[in-house]
């Protein structure tokens, strides 16, 4: 049973930061691309980052500059760091991984950014 947990979610006020953080556990055959998704409220889920096993990143082009996804793979998490945060970042933020060809999520965890 494969479990990912997101934590450091949280209310912030516009220009502050927050990091997430997610942990797999479990069956761990090997974890390959991981993701952050988020999803606003009344919106579609939508990719916000990925960074693959060598560590190869990408960014929606609304988070570039801003948000920098990392994972440490003696760990099995990842993170994302948010500088710079804004209102329309508020959303449900999950965690996604590919481990085995199979596909899971996390929980989320909210973060609210107050203007």
């Amino acid at each position: 049973q494969v479990q990912l947990v997101e934590s450091g979610g949280g209310l912030v006020q516009a220009g502050e930061s927050l990091r997430l953080y997610c942990k797999a556990s479990g069956r761990l055959l090997g974890i390959n691309t991981m993701r952050w998704y988020r999803q606003p409220p009344g919106k579609q889920r939508e990719l916000v980052a990925t960074i693959t096993r060598g560590g190869t990143q990408s960014y929606v082009d609304s988070v570039k500059g801003r948000f920098t996804i990392s994972r440490d793979n003696t760990k099995n998490s990842a993170s994302l760091q948010m500088n710079s945060l804004k209102p329309e970042d508020t959303a449900v933020y999950y965690c996604n991984a590919d481990i085995a060809n199979r596909d899971y999520w996390g929980q989320g965890t909210q973060v609210t950014v107050a203007s």
